[in-house]
């Protein structure tokens, strides 16, 4: 779950505009994962994204965009898949290494910026935002749309698991409506939604997970 990259290292936004969700919060990214594990992260991969995986929903070079502290990419790694994680919260992307080190798990993980992707130079042939998409809003949901255009061919799927709506005295940060998810990756954006799926969001504030949607999207 993550944003922008920048340089000076007195800077905690390290030369970049906050983000909507760091100007709620009043600090970057970063601090999520300081002092102990942010509340997104659970310790192990999704079990959405494992039951993705356990489908056959992956192939190809794989991209976790906002990988955290990585264990959905590692997941997904596991079964021999080409995989890079991107996060611009510099502690996580330094814990996933250091998990895929530990667990002797081929996967890359880098700082970038999910509104530059196109500076990584490749394009992947699946994608995935486990929590990512959510935590924008506006202008920011239409330049992360066009960015993981830049990284994506024809034919490409990306996967969305966001907080829902469908229960607002039982809702995740940020809900996302099912409108909202069709408007942001429309066909006019170069995207279609095949599907868009009731599922679950675990956390660390609840076990049972949150209400959340899993959007099957592919590059047109």
């Amino acid at each position: 779950m993550s944003e922008r990259s920048g340089t000076p290292a007195d800077d905690p936004f390290r030369g970049r505009q906050p983000t909507s969700h760091e100007q709620r919060a009043g600090q970057p990214w970063d601090a999520s994962y300081r002092d102990g594990p942010a509340p997104w992260d659970i310790g192990q991969p999704q079990p959405a994204i494992v039951r993705l995986a356990s489908g056959g929903g992956f192939a190809g070079a794989v991209l976790d965009a906002g990988c955290g502290t990585g264990d959905n990419a590692l997941h997904v790694a596991s079964l021999g898949l080409p995989m890079l994680g991107v996060d611009v919260a510099e502690t996580a992307v330094a814990i996933a290494q250091e998990k895929a080190g530990a667990r002797g798990i081929d996967a890359e993980f880098v700082v970038g910026d999910a509104f530059e992707l196109g500076l990584l130079g490749r394009t992947f042939d699946t994608v995935l935002d486990c929590g990512l998409f959510h935590t924008f809003e506006g202008e920011e949901r239409r330049d992360y749309v066009t960015s993981l255009a830049s990284v994506t061919d024809r034919g490409a799927t990306l996967y969305v698991l966001c907080f829902s709506d469908v229960d607002p005295d039982n809702s995740g940060p940020h809900p996302v409506g099912e409108d909202e998810l069709r408007a942001a990756f429309g066909r006019g954006a170069g995207w279609n939604i095949e599907a868009v799926e009731p599922s679950r969001i675990e956390t660390t504030f609840a076990a049972d997970g949150m209400p959340a949607w899993l959007a099957t999207i592919t590059r047109i």
